[in-house]
């Protein structure tokens, strides 16, 4: 049995909801900072990337471009366009970004409670029950 097959892409998704989650705290943290600017990241268009083989560069010497490191690349991040800019610079909405942290949050619950539940049937059958 393998578990990769078992669990799906549960794990990679509570990887990048808690990334998410971080990169939204930050912006909250940040909503009054002048010149700040709100980052996200596409959550379905980099989950789907992770499913599929990454394409990994082999470097050669120390001075050639070192790959992309981290959950989310920094290639992904992206900013976010204000519905009604600031005149200080902060892209950060402090309503938007908390809707947005809340519904993440319920995404992962529901992310872990089904690796839960895939666990407590796995251990029920290892068990014999």
């Amino acid at each position: 049995m393998n578990l990769d097959d078992a669990f799906g892409i549960h794990p990679q998704a509570l990887l990048l909801r808690a990334r998410r989650s971080e990169l939204i705290a930050s912006n909250l943290a940040n909503a009054d900072t002048p010149g700040y600017k709100a980052r996200d990241f596409d959550f379905h268009k980099v989950l789907q990337q992770a499913q599929g083989e990454p394409v990994r560069l082999r470097t050669t010497h120390p001075s050639h471009i070192q790959d992309e490191q981290g959950v989310v690349p920094p290639t992904q991040m992206l900013y976010r366009i204000p519905s009604q800019p600031s005149l200080d610079g902060n892209t950060v909405e402090t309503e938007r970004e908390q809707s947005t942290f809340a519904s993440n949050s319920l995404e992962y619950q529901a992310s872990l409670r089904f690796l839960n539940g895939k666990i407590s049937s796995l251990r029920q059958a290892i068990k014999g029950e």
